[in-house]
């Protein structure tokens, strides 16, 4: 039958042991049903305040898909369940094989006690499906945060001899950040993992709690594969499993689309405590509804880019990609080659309040934002913008200012809907007249070790980081709004020479994206 409705539901006393069996329902249509209830019911803020984006159906097909255990006696892991999709949809996948686990055992942890009589649902139509298929099975929820109880269980000394390692993990973790100092982090340190996001927290645990061979299945934000704040994610992950298979959503608002989420989402799958094998699957599709677009086996030398202490993980899925990130990885020179370097404004809002100033005044200097890009150059002062144009200069703020010059900026963060990722524009004190500037916190800006930059060099980086070309590169390994200083440095780019000249080649800054294109393919070859 048909489940009831949350609010039904929801005044039922929760419970964390396994429950009587009702009519045979297929167990994915009785988690959607909830997911649909509860999407109408519950609020928003509140879910989002719990990271918490319950899994559309053909995700978690798409998911279960993707999970090819074949043993006898199975164990599944489902950590952040919520309704139980995942868990509703592995089901499905194995009843309708013609070579089954003879048991499994699921278990679901879920913090949210409002979700817990709907997932109870869920399950309990995944036994009976099961044993409809001649598949006996248990299953138990767990109402507890899981990273507490998985650091119980895996803590040294702390293992219990009833405990399990999990033959398959599927995960929808929770997406949000938690601060340094917290509870969460001093837990996660006594494993040796070091995050501020949940979601990282629950996949590195979810692995270390998996058997050697088992598989985790996992949809996450595609964040984790570059920046400095995962580098030790992306490195515990290597360093305990095998990545087998990585899927890419082209489009962004597709996998979570009944809660408005525009993230970038990848699925990946891997095996534990197994040695990284020479090539992992890639593949493609606009949404989850769709067939693949492409599919192949990509080198791990491709995947990770031997060499590179980031561990980046750059995604291509297809041969072109791959014709662009060898012509990008074969430019001579890194910023250190090049004497220059890149750096985060140092003016952080909150931090220097009492300093900013909406108007230039006599004690004051420009004080740069992103707002003031326009066409590829800074414009300042800007009348219509909420942001201050201006800091007060003194003894105590004049830490937080450069010496006026040529600078390039990039902005850190791109609005979701805007079409590039790298978004440069140049700061020129002959447009902008003064003799200190402050860069805000949003910015990167390019230097030669503190120093201004050279006009006609300016104008080269300044081309070349606007180029179509890098920045479809950048986003094979960039899958979110942000631009770190540490994803620029990690970037190879052309000789000074090729930059001073192709800023020299290009007067001024009116002319359109094609020009700038046809100017940085015919210098660098690349295109």
């Amino acid at each position: 039958m048909a489940a009831k409705p949350v609010a039904e539901l929801i005044a039922t006393k929760p419970q964390t042991h396994p429950c009587r069996d009702e009519a045979g329902v297929n167990p994915l249509a009785v988690a959607e049903t909830a997911r649909r209830e509860v999407n109408a019911s519950l609020d928003r803020t509140r879910r989002s305040a719990l990271g918490q984006f319950f899994t559309p159906p053909a995700t978690a097909q798409f998911m279960a898909s993707m999970c090819s255990v074949v043993q006898p006696q199975v164990h599944l892991l489902d950590a952040g369940a919520g309704l139980g999709a995942l868990t509703a949809a592995w089901v499905n996948q194995i009843c309708s094989r013609s070579s089954r686990p003879s048991s499994v055992r699921l278990t679901a942890y879920e913090v949210d006690t409002t979700l817990l009589p709907a997932l109870r649902q869920t399950m309990s139509a995944c036994r009976q499906a099961c044993e409809a298929a001649g598949i006996a099975c248990e299953w138990v929820i767990h109402e507890a945060d899981f990273i507490e109880a998985a650091v119980e269980r895996l803590a040294p000394g702390l293992f219990r001899a009833e405990d399990h390692p999990f033959t398959v993990a599927i995960l929808n973790p929770p997406y949000k950040k938690f601060h340094a100092d917290s509870r969460t982090r001093r837990l996660l340190r006594q494993m040796n993992i070091e995050t501020t996001n949940l979601y990282a927290a629950f996949l590195a645990l979810a692995l270390l709690s998996l058997e050697v061979g088992g598989e985790l299945v996992a949809i996450t934000p595609r964040s984790f594969c570059n920046g400095p704040y995962f580098r030790p994610f992306r490195q515990h992950l290597f360093r305990h499993a095998s990545l087998t298979h990585v899927h890419v959503f082209e489009a962004r608002d597709h996998a979570f689309r009944d809660d408005e989420v525009l993230q970038e989402n990848v699925i990946i799958r891997a095996v534990k405590g197994v040695s990284q094998q020479p090539t992992v699957s890639v593949s493609q599709s606009e949404t989850p509804d769709d067939l693949i677009d492409t599919q192949r086996e990509v080198g791990f030398d491709r995947v990770v880019r031997p060499g590179d202490h980031q561990a980046f993980i750059h995604l291509v899925p297809d041969g072109q990609g791959d014709h662009l990130a060898d012509a990008m990885v074969s430019l001579p020179c890194t910023l250190d080659d090049l004497g220059i370097s890149v750096s985060t404004g140092r003016v952080v809002e909150f931090r220097a309040r009492q300093w900013l100033r909406a108007e230039p005044a006599a004690d004051t200097v420009p004080l740069i934002y992103p707002t003031h890009f326009d066409a590829g150059v800074v414009r300042w002062p800007k009348a219509e913008t909420k942001k201050p144009n201006a800091i007060v200069c003194n003894s105590e703020s004049a830490s937080l200012m450069v010496r006026a010059g040529v600078y390039v900026l990039v902005k850190r963060f791109s609005a979701k809907e805007e079409r590039r990722r790298l978004v440069a524009a140049i700061f020129d004190r002959e447009h902008v007249p003064c003799e200190m500037v402050g860069f805000e916190n949003h910015l990167n800006y390019f230097h030669e070790r503190g120093a201004p930059l050279g006009r006609e060099l300016a104008k080269g980086l300044w081309a070349f980081l606007n180029s179509s070309a890098l920045d479809s590169y950048f986003r094979q390994f960039n899958g979110h709004t942000q631009v770190n200083a540490t994803d620029l440095r990690s970037l190879h780019y052309p000789s000074r020479e090729s930059l001073v000249t192709l800023g020299g080649q290009l007067k001024g800054f009116e002319f359109t994206q094609g020009v700038l294109d046809a100017a940085v393919k015919d210098i660098l070859r690349v295109g």
